[in-house]
């Protein structure tokens, strides 16, 4: 019977907080609503951005490309223009020293004393000159060498022009500095060579006993004409075929040293001269003389050849300058003096 009763009436005290919830939640559900659009708002806003400077980097990126491009072209127009430019230099010098030569050619032509005695003097100077270079350079035959410097002194000597007296002095001077050489390096280290050649067959083939010397045993004395007691550390040979080997060795360092001398090698020459010095210990026992021998091959081992004075060629390359530059030896004028006629 309870159950057929009407419910008692809500009081509005009730619903109070059921419209406060409500509303609350609705704030929040907008708020949400309101975050979530400003937050789609704000991912499209990147986005444009992103996208704008994707393609405006592309656009740069492709102008830089075009830059790029262009630069290499203007490189390869500058080079070939270079090119061009370089191709047509070399063909105007060589226009310029065709007409160079053809100028020369007619001087050469129209110069009437060209072939005359005066031009040949000339030539025959510098003939001699280049022969006297060729002995000092290749023969180092500085006899040789004097006799052209000599006999260009006198061929220029009588060739009477001013402007020819620089090339005199040169000359001179070249002369005296050849003189100042005497037998030259190689001439010398030849003589010292056949000295001590010739010294090695004058060394004694047996030890020196000298008073420093100590007593032998008796033993020993005693044993002496059936054996002959000698230290294991010397190294000279004893034996006959081996001497004699050693000699024939010897005789060929010594040639290979002036072959090596004769052809200006230095390295094949000290080494020849350190083989010799290397062989005095085997064939003969210490003495004065054998030191004396291997102090006169150290010192040549140590003597390095003389520079070559400066002066030497300088006459040649002063007389072609000359040359080049167009010195044209002028015959000796006529005199103008009459000879007196006897009535």
């Amino acid at each position: 019977m309870n159950d057929d009763l009407p419910s008692p009436p809500s009081r509005p005290g009730n619903r109070a907080p059921m419209v406060v919830a409500a509303l609350v939640l609705l704030a929040l559900g907008l708020g949400a609503w309101r975050g979530w659009a400003w937050w789609q708002a704000r991912n499209a806003q990147e986005q444009t951005a992103q996208s704008a400077a994707a393609q405006r980097l592309e656009a740069l990126e492709s102008r830089t490309d075009a830059l790029r491009r262009d630069q290499r072209a203007q490189a390869q127009r500058l080079l070939d223009a270079a090119a061009t430019n370089r191709v047509l230099r070399d063909e105007v010098l060589g226009l310029g020293q065709r007409g160079a030569l053809l100028e020369e050619s007619v001087a050469k032509l129209s110069d009437p004393t060209r072939h005359g005695a005066q031009a040949l003097r000339l030539d025959e100077v510098e003939l001699l000159l280049s022969q006297a270079a060729q002995r000092l350079d290749i023969a180092h035959d500085l006899a040789g060498a004097r006799r052209a410097y000599a006999l260009a002194s006198g061929a220029l000597d009588g060739i009477d022009d001013h402007r020819l007296l620089n090339l005199k002095q040169a000359l001179a001077q070249e002369r005296t500095a050849l003189d100042a050489l005497g037998e030259g390096p190689q001439a010398a280290a030849m003589k010292q060579l056949d000295a001590i050649a010739a010294a090695l067959t004058r060394l004694p083939r047996e030890a020196v006993t000298t008073t420093d010397t100590p007593a032998r045993p008796t033993w020993q004395r005693w044993l002496a004409p059936l054996v002959d007691v000698r230290p294991t550390r010397d190294s000279t040979l004893i034996a006959p075929d081996e001497r004699t080997a050693a000699d024939v060795a010897l005789q060929v360092e010594v040639s290979l040293a002036r072959a090596a001398l004769e052809r200006d090698d230095d390295a094949a020459y000290r080494a020849a001269l350190a083989r010799i010095d290397g062989w005095l210990p085997r064939l003969w026992p210490d003495s004065p003389e054998r030191r004396q021998v291997h102090a006169q091959l150290r010192t040549l081992q140590s003597t390095s050849a003389p520079a070559r004075p400066m002066e030497l060629g300088s006459t040649l390359q002063q007389l072609r300058t000359l040359r080049n530059a167009g010195l044209r030896v002028q015959a000796p004028m006529p005199s103008m003096d009459t000879p007196e006629v006897a009535p």
